[in-house]
């Protein structure tokens, strides 16, 4: 028998990266008796062997737990979501499914930029917030401190918060009651003809497709045949069932429920997150709202070391893709690796994290090429088209304009540091907007910024200016014009496509120079001089020569007269000449590697 309406709470834990959500939920799976204290270990939600030795949740994760009170039984549906700004897309789809939301800050780290991002994420779907304050039983920790921050930066009531710890269990029973009192009951009838949110998928190689939904109205039950509303597919429920933490079958799920069902569904891109599940025979009037679908931010190049890897690089991609919907991978080709695949990131630690699952999980080496991203050009002709790399990249004269993508993000540093950030963010064609002071001691820098500016480094950047007390949030506000070019690198006078850039017009020089003193030290002498230039159209903004090797011709000539030497010169001078216009350079693959792996 499902669990009445009136007795569920379906909510989630978000916070900043490493405030104790897995821990939190550890607790709760403890204090419910949903988990033995003999079968309990760190992050037992976590089922990645990557997020344990990281310490990061990775991909959310859903738990029913059940807990009495004033001698009710409630259900409570619990989501653990992932802290990082890469990983912002899991939260978004995680706050869909919940009518409430705990918001975790660190007792003695405060408020950080990420707590900021996803309170205002929660607001805006309309969740009722539980203010909560992690780790109160640290010797350094500044609770009233704290809460004063809180209040400032996402205006809780100081009265609210609950006080926890995570680590040792203190006040988690106060904290289940307060997500009881508080959450609103979900607002559904279970008479209704069926309507289910998709907010998640993996693939399971014995049962196919399992697919994760919160009903809003009707119930479902086997062997029922349902209707995916935005592919018009049907099938029929085989197994379905709630995580307990794990998959536990059970016989009907009603409205205001969280769980998860199979249909012998083989293939995961026929079920779009985000999807309404209907009744076939008594479908819903309309559909849902769904999600934005999830855009690629980075874009980089992998590929195998060894070429005759490339089809088992091509599987493992496609295995990877079913259980992560916002990683894309199209195959291309380049002249200095050979073949590969471009592929799209929602950020930096998205792609570590992809090239890290894909040497564990199928043992490949692989090259990452340094990451860039899309970029817009405007034609003479008034058609604009997409561009993912230099190679995309028409000649100057039919470019009227050439747009870049533009991020605004939130820096919040220890007002110690602003001067520094600031120095840092004009080097990098930022463009200041606001300032917050959120205490005497914490400052929120808003600016604008090319995303190009921001991907590669800027977050290393932060943590040495800031002595490791910065955190960062963006968001992308759309495409704008810049002086943009392509910088072409040529070898011996033969560009290598390899090795072509889009840069902005102010620091091509710079760049271009970092890039040919990488390949003069990668690039072997010859018998005669190899020159390495960078260009911009037909304009050379940089070069760097690599000397001949070159045989001692007067070693023979002990004493006499000069002009003997001279003549043994001139004749070498010519050979060198000769051997220059029919000599060819071969720019090995450590030179491809050396120059875009550093991201120079």
């Amino acid at each position: 028998m499902p669990t009445p309406t009136s007795n569920i709470r379906n909510f989630c834990i978000i916070a900043h990266i490493d405030h104790g959500k897995s821990t939190l939920a550890d607790q709760f799976l403890l204090k419910t008796g949903t988990i033995s204290e003999r079968d309990i270990k760190a992050q037992t939600l976590d089922s990645m062997d990557l997020e344990r030795e990281r310490g990061i949740t990775i991909r959310m994760h859903p738990v029913t737990i059940y807990y009495e009170l004033g001698g009710r039984k409630y259900e409570l549906n619990l989501i653990d979501t992932p802290g990082h700004v890469d990983f912002n897309y899991e939260v978004s789809r995680s706050l869909a499914a919940c009518e409430g939301a705990v918001l975790l800050v660190d007792a003695f780290q405060g408020v950080q930029a990420q707590t900021v991002a996803n309170a205002f994420l929660a607001m805006e779907a309309g969740l009722k917030l539980i203010p909560t304050l992690n780790k109160i039983d640290l010797a350094h920790a500044r609770p009233d401190f704290v809460i004063g921050e809180m209040e400032q930066a996402v205006f809780t009531d100081p009265a609210e918060v609950m006080r926890v710890s995570a680590k040792s269990g203190i006040g988690i029973e106060d904290l289940l009651a307060a997500v009881i009192e508080r959450v609103p009951a979900p607002a559904g009838d279970s008479t209704a003809p069926l309507k289910a949110m998709i907010y998640n998928s993996h693939f399971d190689t014995y049962k196919g497709v399992v697919v994760y939904v919160r009903l809003i109205d009707g119930s479902m039950k086997p062997g029922q045949r349902i209707k995916m509303m935005r592919t018009a597919r049907e099938y029929v429920i085989t197994e379905m069932g709630q995580f307990r933490p794990g998959m536990e079958k059970c016989d009907e799920l009603a409205a205001g429920q969280v769980g998860y069902f199979t249909a012998n569904i083989k293939n995961i891109q026929d079920v779009n997150i985000g999807d309404t599940v209907t009744d076939a025979f008594n479908p819903a009037a309309e559909a849902l709202a769904g999600y934005k679908e999830p855009k690629p931010m980075v874009y980089s190049g992998l590929y195998p070391v060894n070429n005759h890897e490339f089809e088992d690089l091509r599987e493992a991609l496609g295995k990877l893709k079913l259980n992560d919907s916002s990683f894309t991978f199209t195959p291309e080709v380049s002249d200095g690796l050979g073949f590969g695949f471009r592929c799209g990131f929602l950020g930096m630690l998205h792609r570590e994290i992809i090239q890290q699952r894909l040497e564990r999980d199928s043992e490949l080496n692989l090259v990452q090429t340094a990451p860039n991203v899309t970029f817009e050009i405007l034609k003479n002709n008034g058609e604009t088209v997409t561009v993912h790399g230099p190679q995309d990249v028409p000649d100057a004269g039919v470019i009227k304009e050439f747009r870049e993508p533009i991020v605004k993000i939130s820096f919040l540093i220890p007002a110690g540091n602003i001067g520094d950030l600031m120095a840092m963010c004009t080097d990098r064609r930022g463009t200041f907007i606001r300032t917050e002071y959120l205490s005497q001691q914490r400052v929120i820098l808003v600016y604008e910024m090319p995303l190009a500016e921001v991907i590669y480094d800027l977050y290393d950047k932060l943590k040495s200016v800031t002595h490791g007390y910065g955190t960062m949030d963006y968001e992308v506000l759309g495409y704008r014009t810049a002086d943009l070019v392509r910088m072409d690198i040529m070898v011996h006078g033969n560009r290598v496509d390899a090795l072509s850039i889009i840069v902005h017009r102010s620091t091509a020089e710079r760049r271009g120079r970092k890039v040919l003193q990488k390949l003069r030290e990668e690039i072997d002498r010859h018998l005669f001089e190899v020159a390495l230039q960078a260009a911009i159209g037909g304009r050379i903004i940089a070069r760097e020569s690599i000397a001949a090797l070159r045989k001692n011709v007067t070693a023979k000539c002990y004493g006499g007269d000069i002009t003997r030497k001279r003549k043994l010169w001139a004749k070498q001078a010519e050979g060198k000449k000769r051997m220059k216009q029919i000599g060819q350079v071969e720019v090995p693959q450590e030179a491809f590697l050396a120059v875009l792996e550093s991201g120079d």
